[in-house]
């Protein structure tokens, strides 16, 4: 059965997704299957992230492979697109109307009568905290309140898939906070939303789960602790913070597993690859000797840390991405679709029978 013959349920599948604009590889060979629930977009700048919106959002279309939302590939399918809300980066908006003649004409596009189309409209906008602003002109509007007139037309339609590049760009906190809130609600009713940023607190104040796409390459999918496990090259870093960090290293110089150590500010700071034996180590050293500690913190578990993890750990590969332009990764790519060689793209690796998927880190070996 063709992707397109059934509307299934609320999901983003892409099954090695390739886009270049000539000589530039802006997207190559990405693979994933995204199910209800907030995801984060990372990447650096140029990284690719925006091409993958734009192709999920139906305003691309592939070079090589396929994206899938619900089931129903979007590039100019009008029913695919009426079940996804995009929210660009861009501050491109029609000026001259009022904020509820902009989303009212946003609702209309997805097929909803005016009368209908208006309330959801002036619901949409009350729900960003613009129902005092919805009679204005858009062209009138601060940065942060056009911000959120994108944000309401992008849910007008109770879409199942919420595209967001950059939503909280100008935004103040209390629209931030307001904002969050109606993403958190919308996932929570059974939405799949893809959230870009290059702002890493903003993700983490709102779910766990991660893509970083760096280089034009997925390198990294799953909940940030899952992913920064896999990472064997870096060991993880302990900090104990106690008054007498001579006499706790050398109750613990010895202990297997421990692969480096130095002396912080108000402690000691370990390295290790087993950290919940190092955790249970210390923890055990501390009762048996009286030993006077204030904090046990891990400073690279953050998302930040494992953000510039992955990104070195791209950069180490073997030139792929937006700045090696073709060669042989579009060869193997042109290889594997002629007839031959598994002319239909493969299954994403990590998606499971039921869209569920194992946490998977790409590194310069290519292999998870």
């Amino acid at each position: 059965m063709s992707a397109e013959s059934s509307e299934g349920a609320a999901s983003i599948r892409a099954v090695r997704l390739s886009k270049w604009y000539g000589k530039v590889t802006a997207l190559q060979d990405v693979s994933l299957h995204l199910g209800p629930g907030i995801w984060g977009l990372l990447g650096p700048n140029g990284s690719g992230k925006t091409t993958f919106l734009r192709m999920a959002a139906g305003q691309l279309k592939p070079a090589l492979g396929e994206v899938t939302v619900c089931g129903l590939r979007p590039f100019a399918h009008p029913k695919a697109l009426r079940l996804i809300g995009l929210c660009p980066e861009a501050d491109a908006m029609y000026d001259e109307l009022t904020g509820l003649e902009f989303v009212t004409s946003m609702a209309e596009l997805s097929g909803f009568p005016p009368k209908e189309a208006a309330e959801r409209a002036a619901e949409a906008l009350e729900r960003f905290g613009l129902k005092d602003a919805m009679e204005r002109r858009v062209g009138g509007y601060s940065r942060g309140m056009r911000q959120r007139a994108k944000l309401a037309q992008a849910v007008v339609h109770d879409p199942r898939v919420l595209l967001l590049d950059e939503p909280l760009t100008g935004t103040d906190p209390t629209s931030r906070a307001m904002i969050l809130e109606e993403v958190r609600r919308r996932a929570e009713a059974g939405a799949v939303v893809l959230f870009s940023t290059h702002v890493l607190p903003e993700i983490e104040a709102i779910t766990d789960q991660v893509l970083l796409i760096a280089r034009g390459q997925l390198v990294a999918q799953g909940k940030v602790h899952e992913i920064r496990q896999l990472l064997e090259e870096h060991p993880h870093h302990v900090r104990v913070y106690t008054s007498e960090p001579r006499r706790l290293a050398g109750l613990i110089v010895d202990v297997e597993g421990i692969v480096g150590m130095q002396f912080a500010a108000h402690g000691v700071e370990l390295m290790t690859y087993d950290p919940e034996s190092t955790y249970q180590v210390i923890a055990q050293k501390i009762v048996e000797h009286d030993l006077p500690v204030e904090s046990i913190v891990s400073p690279d578990a953050s998302l930040e840390a494992l953000f510039h993890y992955l990104v070195e750990r791209s950069t180490a590969g073997a030139g792929t991405g937006a700045d090696a332009g073709v060669g042989s990764g579009r060869q193997r790519m042109m290889q594997a679709a002629r007839p031959g060689h598994g002319g239909q793209p493969q299954q994403a690796a990590q998606a499971g029978p039921q869209g569920g998927y194992q946490p998977q880190v790409q590194g310069p070996g290519g292999g998870s």
